[in-house]
């Protein structure tokens, strides 16, 4: 590859930036008009605009992000995540213009991106899926017959739904009942689908994801796991490697299941079996992200690996880099990711960064979308960067990231790295006690 057109903004446009250019392949970025300024513009071999702020009129514009393609005569796109990742046509159109797609195959995008088939999918494959239904609700007397039989709370999903979007926790009958019409016209609204399925709600569970990465002659391996359980609004927000909760014994089971997941879907490039997992560690399929996650640093930090490259290593067509035992982890790292937000109300705090300062030191990695003077827009998400800690112990790594936060320096908008004080400095964090459930009952009131 001598050229490849990403198809993103922000701090993941500019991270596939840099791998690119350190292969010595020519980037073209898309901007929509409220991006014109930001850093993975100017990054970019070359830039050009993709259309007006809104994402619906810029950055999910698959004809008009193949015509920029087309014109710059690149050899493949690179989705990031979000928008058109995980978008199965956009890439059927990709691959049908000649123009390879840096991701899995279509069909399996599709596959996976709809809850309910993925979820047969794994069933048959043998991987534990969590009690709830088979297919998709008809009714809502199907939703509480079967909500009744598996018993409350229950989460009601959409099928095609992603992000924490179009989930509900149901804690009985009447909260379902109030929730099935609204949950399905959200499914509609954002996903195209209004249709929807129940599982069974597991309190103080844990959320562990497995990284996993194949190649075109059938090659998969996975690169160990990421505890991804400080969630707010079901969206993550701290990730950490090697998860603190999981013993030994069913880490590596976890492995072997999400490996086996992966086989059954074919899977090439890079993807996350993502496990719900109970206080006794019993694990079940929650979702397969067709994707690069938005927390793949992480990976990178305890493996030394670079997974952009590898996604573009395998996407012309390469064997994966590495068999599965010389790939090995070492240490430990944590992902906060850094929003323009209220970090008590969790909601956007747009507006210019007029300071922005931070420390890099060993063992810091900053994956930032914006600099000092830089402007975050209402229409994307808030995130301004994503800060990584590595050290050879939990302890070390928890302590780097304190340091930092305490000495990092942004005004002229709200962040969410207060939350982040309040996080280390909880005793259950620093023991590695806590679920998904754990900002809602131990730090936000």
């Amino acid at each position: 590859m001598q050229k490849i057109l990403i198809a993103n903004r922000g701090e993941i446009a500019l991270r596939i930036i840099r791998t690119c250019h350190e292969m010595g392949i020519e980037t073209i970025a898309i901007y929509s008009e409220a991006d014109k300024e930001m850093p993975y513009v100017k990054a970019a071999t070359k830039a050009v605009c993709v259309g007006e702020s809104p994402v619906n009129k810029s950055y999910l514009q698959s004809d008009k992000i193949l015509e920029i393609a087309k014109s710059e005569k690149v050899d493949a796109i690179h989705p990031g995540y979000g928008f058109l990742s995980e978008n199965a046509a956009f890439a059927n159109k990709v691959i049908n213009e000649g123009i390879i797609f840096i991701g899995p195959k279509p069909e399996t995008i599709e596959l996976m991106g709809d809850k309910i088939v993925s979820r047969q999918t794994m069933e048959k494959a043998g991987v534990p899926v969590v009690p709830g239904s088979g297919d998709g609700l008809k009714t809502i007397e199907d939703a509480m017959s079967l909500a009744e039989s598996i018993g409350y709370p229950v989460m009601l999903k959409a099928s095609g739904g992603g992000g924490g979007i179009g989930m509900v926790l149901c804690e009985t009958e009447q909260a379902l009942v109030n929730s099935y019409e609204s949950t399905k016209s959200r499914a509609m609204a954002y996903f195209g689908s209004n249709e929807v399925f129940i599982e069974k709600y597991i309190a103080d569970s844990r959320h562990v994801e497995v990284q996993v990465f194949g190649d075109h002659t059938g090659n998969i391996v996975h690169l160990f796991e990421r505890d991804c359980s400080i969630q707010r609004r079901h969206q993550k927000v701290i990730e950490e490697s090697p998860s603190p909760f999981l013993s030994e014994k069913v880490r590596q089971k976890m492995f072997e299941t999400a490996v086996k997941a992966a086989l059954a879907v074919e899977y090439s490039n890079a993807g996350t079996i993502e496990f719900i997992v109970d206080e006794n560690e019993n694990f079940y399929f929650l979702e397969m992200n067709t994707r690069l996650q938005v927390e793949h640093p992480v990976t990178e930090m305890i493996a030394g690996l670079d997974l952009v490259k590898w996604q573009i290593l395998v996407a012309q067509g390469e064997k994966l880099p590495l068999s599965q035992s010389e790939i090995i982890s070492s240490g430990t790292a944590i992902e906060f990711r850094l929003y323009a937000e209220d970090p008590v109300r969790f909601l956007p705090s747009p507006g210019k960064i007029t300071t922005l300062k931070w420390s890099q030191k060993e063992g810091v990695r900053i994956d930032s979308g914006y600099e000092e003077g830089g402007t975050v827009t209402p229409f994307y998400d808030p995130m301004i960067a994503k800060c990584i800690f590595y050290g050879q112990t939990r302890k070390e790594t928890l302590m780097a990231a304190e340091n930092f936060f305490k000495e990092i320096k942004i005004e002229g908008i709200k962040t969410n790295a207060p939350l982040f004080l309040n996080v280390l400095a909880n005793d259950d964090f620093q023991n590695g006690a806590y679920t998904t459930n754990f900002l809602t009952k131990k730090l936000v009131k």
